[in-house]
């Protein structure tokens, strides 16, 4: 489907990446695989916790001594090499089927980037999860938060398009700016060119989002245990 509304975009109105004009293939198989990322990644630490829930297994595993932060870790490990590695693979095989001009010289930075952005995909996945663990229900409000994040974040349609205020805005957008760094690397002549001011954002927000998700969950477990509704799904 993309393929075909790519042929009505006007290459003119595509972004350029160190002088390199991208095609809307290009633009947008980026732009999908990260947004698949950011959905897969979110949606995994809260139906860990969630299934845990229904089978009632999760009081026995939270009521071991074992921290919470190695539970939330054991329970994605697995997601944690799957999704970055089914998205480089999503990538790769668009590349190929559709003819696209990736280079290889981008890889390292491109998939420095996504390693970066996992804690912060991560730490809004444990908020998700610190809700379902309080109301059993209520992880799709982070959800919306982070969908709307992706739209808003150019993985469809250039951000020139839109408002010059939301153009602003989407400067400090985590999700925007790996699209953005990993499109450079990718599609740029030139890789590592805004790598650093790249990462210069996006640590400190994924650092951030990861302190936050768990402090929260750490909250809501301990909430769970002084009201003995553990077992509660």
């Amino acid at each position: 489907m993309f393929y075909f509304v790519g042929l009505m975009v006007l290459p003119s109105a595509l972004p350029t990446f160190d002088g390199t004009r991208a095609s809307y293939m290009e633009f947008t198989a980026i732009g999908i695989g990260v947004s698949a990322f950011l959905l897969l990644g979110l949606g995994r630490v809260a139906l860990a916790v969630r299934g845990e829930q229904l089978m009632g297994t999760l009081e026995s595993i939270l009521m071991t001594p074992t921290a919470p932060s190695t539970i939330q870790l054991g329970s994605v490990f697995f997601d944690l090499l799957y999704v970055p590695l089914r998205t480089g693979l999503f990538l790769l095989v668009v590349a190929t089927a559709f003819g696209l001009d990736f280079h290889p010289a981008g890889i390292a930075p491109a998939m420095l980037t996504l390693i970066v952005f996992i804690p912060f995909v991560w730490g809004l996945g444990i908020l998700s999860a610190a809700l379902t663990l309080t109301f059993r229900r209520g992880a799709g409000l982070v959800g919306l938060g982070a969908v709307s994040l992706g739209i808003f974040s150019g993985a469809y349609f250039p951000l020139t398009l839109v408002p010059a205020w939301l153009e602003t805005l989407s400067q400090y957008n985590p999700i925007a700016r790996a699209m953005d760094g990993i499109r450079s690397s990718l599609i740029g002549t030139s890789p590592w060119a805004g790598f650093a001011s790249d990462m210069a954002l996006l640590v400190p927000l994924s650092v951030t989002s990861l302190a936050i998700g768990l402090a929260a969950f750490r909250l809501a477990l301990s909430r769970e245990r002084r009201q003995g509704t553990l077992g509660l799904y």
